[in-house]
Parts: structure tokens; sequence; C-alpha cells
């Protein structure tokens, strides 16, 4: 779908301006807990997990498969054995306690900086779909103009945070220069904080030097503004392209999230204790190779989760082995001091379906019970991640919200107030016409526009329309009414510059990309 068929709706500008003046697009502020945290874990299980991961990294060690990577352990006197790096708990713990608990991430609009680590969370779409569900349901290729439309929506969404990166690949553009044109649409069409692309070292310093033309190379040598993912390649391996990204973005001072890749069952032991002592050790040797690289570099305790199917080998969704590993990872992380990275909303379904709204709903509920801080895959995620459904990333952007709301606890702030009503009102009588309620009611309750709760005789005279069309809907209403937020002229210009640059210099027939 191009951007003009979007945006060539027939309604008049008075009109498009009206509804631009009503609807709310403004993001709301990183999410400061309020609620109690479901911790599963006793202090003695926590200091039984930290034993065995310890165990792990000096007895089993971990595979750097990358000759900087090795020479920079032998520099701090690890113990490294051919590839193998035996990491001494002392190490470990010296290094990962440089790593700074919080920070503030910046954006290009000031307005969009986020406190972020402790009690403070933040909602980034979903990335990395080689596949859409678009605007007519119809499961196909992306382009970069889908992306871009992802990208408009994660801006005008308010829940949403961050423009992430590729949110769906775009595969009308060579994928050696790709990664080019995604970090320009994540800066172009949102001015919240982004992510970078990790598919290599050199990728990784394209979008850093991007960065750096958007706030400054002084600028982003002290202040965090783009967030890189480094998964590891469990059980126990990291490989020289994520280690040469990281070393990218820690010498910069990036956020980058260390993220064990866990199929439960597959490449972990079929068991949620032991899993999460072996995703821990993994997790540990990457932050602390971070601060190896850059000390005081911040970086987060992430990972991807998922469990496998026995039946079939498939990672599955929204299991409840999943929710305890959040609980209790995040437990681990405040036992060191670190923030962490948990994924949200997943689905494995084929379509916007029941499955797909059970799997993700249960995912929200222990991410927001867990305390994550960085809350990836928070829009569209369906498919196992193969798809990206533009009707559930609205849906679970609302969704989001809504978690947003019950996690920041209950506001007392009129309770005197709501008791006087009691009085005014009385046994037997109603609260509708009220002056507490005519003041409140639109911000007491959160009314979710994606659900419908009228009776099913309004509802089908409405049309039956079910949520998958709404949310389509919603969509394409959205993209008709988005407006750019725009790049200052010297920094566009400026960036694509660098782009074209670029472009000349990278074959675009190198479909690996791994040298430039």
């Amino acid at each position: 779908m191009s951007n003009d068929a979007v945006g060539s709706t027939r309604r008049g500008r008075g009109a498009r301006r009206a509804i631009r003046q009503t609807r709310n697009v403004e993001m709301l502020p990183a999410l400061k807990r309020g609620i109690p945290l479901t911790e599963p874990m006793s202090a003695e299980q926590i200091a039984q997990i930290d034993e065995a991961s310890m165990a792990i990294l000096e007895d089993v060690g971990v595979v750097f498969r990358d000759e900087i990577a090795l020479e920079d352990w032998r520099r701090v006197d690890a113990d490294v054995r051919g590839e193998t790096v035996h990491l001494d708990r002392a190490l470990v713990r010296e290094l990962i306690a440089s790593i700074p608990e919080t920070f503030t991430y910046h954006a290009r609009n000031p307005a969009h900086n986020l406190p972020f680590g402790k009690d403070h969370s933040i909602f980034i779409p979903m990335t990395g779909a080689p596949f859409l569900r678009d605007l007519d349901d119809v499961r196909r290729n992306p382009t970069l103009d889908d992306l871009a439309n992802f990208h408009k929506l994660s801006h005008m969404l308010p829940a949403m945070h961050s423009s992430a990166h590729h949110i769906v690949e775009p595969y009308d553009h060579p994928i050696s220069q790709r990664h080019l044109r995604i970090t320009y649409s994540s800066m172009k069409h949102s001015d919240k904080t982004f992510m970078g692309m990790t598919t290599s070292p050199k990728n990784a310093e394209d979008v850093l030097d991007m960065a750096a033309i958007l706030f400054g190379e002084e600028f982003i040598d002290t202040h965090p503004v783009v967030t890189g993912n480094c998964n590891g390649n469990s059980p126990l391996v990291w490989d020289e392209t994520m280690l040469g990204a990281l070393r990218a973005f820690s010498r910069r001072n990036q956020p980058v999230l260390c993220s064990p890749f866990v199929l439960g069952g597959a490449n972990t032991p079929a068991s949620v204790a032991p899993t999460v002592a072996q995703l821990n050790a993994e997790a540990l040797s990457a932050l602390a190779y971070t601060q190896v690289i850059r000390k005081g570099a911040p970086a987060i305790y992430g990972h991807y989760l998922s469990t496998v199917s026995m039946k079939s080998g498939a990672p599955m969704a929204g299991t409840p082995e999943i929710s305890l590993m959040n609980m209790m990872i995040g437990q681990m992380a405040r036992f060191y001091g670190v923030p962490w990275r948990t994924s949200n909303t997943l689905g494995g379904a084929k379509t916007f379906d029941a499955q797909a709204g059970y799997e993700s709903a249960t995912t929200l509920m222990a991410v927001m019970m867990s305390g994550a801080n960085y809350i990836w895959h928070s829009a569209g995620w369906n498919e196992a991640g193969m798809h990206c459904s533009m009707s559930k990333f609205v849906v679970d952007a609302e969704q989001c919200a809504m978690a947003y709301r019950m996690t920041r606890g209950v506001n007392w702030d009129d309770f005197d107030e709501g008791l006087a009503a009691v009085r005014d009102i009385g046994p037997g009588g109603h609260y509708l016409g009220h002056p507490h309620t005519l003041e409140n009611f639109q911000r007491a309750f959160f009314m979710p526009e994606l659900f419908d709760n009228n009776s099913i005789e309004q509802w089908q005279a409405e049309g039956g329309v079910e949520i998958n069309e709404r949310a389509m809907n919603q969509a394409r209403t959205m993209l008709g009414e988005y407006e750019e937020p725009k790049l200052d002229a010297g920094v566009n210009e400026a960036l694509l510059d660098y782009i074209a640059r670029r472009e000349r210099e990278i074959p675009a027939a190198d479909a690996l990309n791994q040298q430039y």
C-alpha cells in the first residue's frame, strides 16, 4: 500500500482538521509503576539462580566467536580457552556494577524524552516481520511505504514510546542498503526515540553516524538516543556479528539489549528454573562485555522468551511458563541493579483471532506484573513474528494504554469528592447526573475505542463490524490524519546526503551485507 493510497481520503481539509483536534495523539509519559511486583522467587531462590549462573560462567564458559572479543577478554585477565571464555564471578560482578540502573532516553522532540529504569517503563512496537497483514487483511511482502505507515502509527499512538526500526522488512529496497532507509524512516516519520539496526557491525555504525547527524556527535556521546539489540545463540554462544554491533553501540555510549534467544526445551533445559539459570548466565556475559568496551555505558538485560511445542517443535506464545520466567528474570535483573527488556503481546495465531488475543493478553499481564523496563514487541506481533498485522497493531497499542492505566495504580486525588457524592445520592439513586460524575467520567474509567460494548441490537444496526475490521478502519483513519513532525531542513539534507554516499559505497547486490 502506498502513502498516496492511504492519504487519498475524500474528506475536506476542514473535516480532517476537526478530527485532528479531537483525537488525542499525545504520547503518554514513561510509565511509572504504582502497583506491587509479582515475585515468585524467595531470596534463597534468587541466590540459587545466581549461584547456578555463576557456576555456568566459571565451569562451562561462554563461546565468543569473535577474535576481537577474545582479545578484549584477555585484556581484563579473563580465562580464555580457544573460543570459550570462563568468567570468574568476581570479574562479572565488578563489570556489571558499572552499568547505570537508570538513565534518560533523549528524542529529537525533547517533550518525548523518557526516564528509564527501576520503576519506569516504555512500550516499543514489534520489529522484524518478513510479512504484514495490510489494511485489506492480506498477508504479503512489505514495502518501504508499509514501513512508513507503521512508523506513522507509532508516532500517533499514545502508548507507543518509540518508532522502533524495521517493524516490517521493506522488500522493495536492496537488503544491503535497507538499514539506511529503515533508520531514516524511523527518524523522519516520528520524533520519538527509535531503535538501530544491528544486522552487521558496519550497519550499526551507519545507524550511529545517522544518529550523530540528527543529534550531534558530542550529544550522543553523553546522551542515550537509540537502542541496539544483540541476540545470543543459545545455548551459551555469542557470534561475531552481534558482538561487533554491540561494540559499536557501547563505544558510543548507546544502550544495547543483551538478549539470549530462548526456545524453552530446544536450546535450554525443559524446565523453568534451569532455563532461567542458563539465560541469566548468557545475559550476564554480554552485559559484562559491554563494560569491557566502555565502563559506564548503558546496557539492558535482555531476552526473547518462548517455549517449544514438543508435538511440532514450533515456538509457542502466552504459555504459563513464559509468564513465570518473565517474573523470575525481573527479579534477577533487580538483584543485579540493571534495567531489563522483555517481549510483549506475542501471538502465534495466523490471523487476528481469539488465539492471538488470548496469547497477547496473557503475556501483557505477566509483563506488567513483572516490572519490565523496555517492553518490546508491544504492537502488531502475530504468527510467531512472521507478520505484523496493521489491525492488531492499533488494538495492541490500545491494550498497552489500558495496561499503562492499571500499572500506574489507584488515583486517590478525588477520594473525598467521591465520598461526598455517596452522601448526596444516598440509597437507591444513581450517579450519572451528579457533578462529580460529570467532571470525572472521561478520566475515571478507561473507555476503549476499539472494543464494542453496545447491545447486540445496536451492534447489528451499525453493521455488525468485528474488531479486525474496526481496527483496520481505525488505522486507515489515523493514517489519513497523520501530520509529519518535520525534520530540520539542514539535518534532513545531511541525512539524505549520508544515505546517498553509503548507497554508492555499498553494492546493492551484496545480499549478505556483512563486509560493509
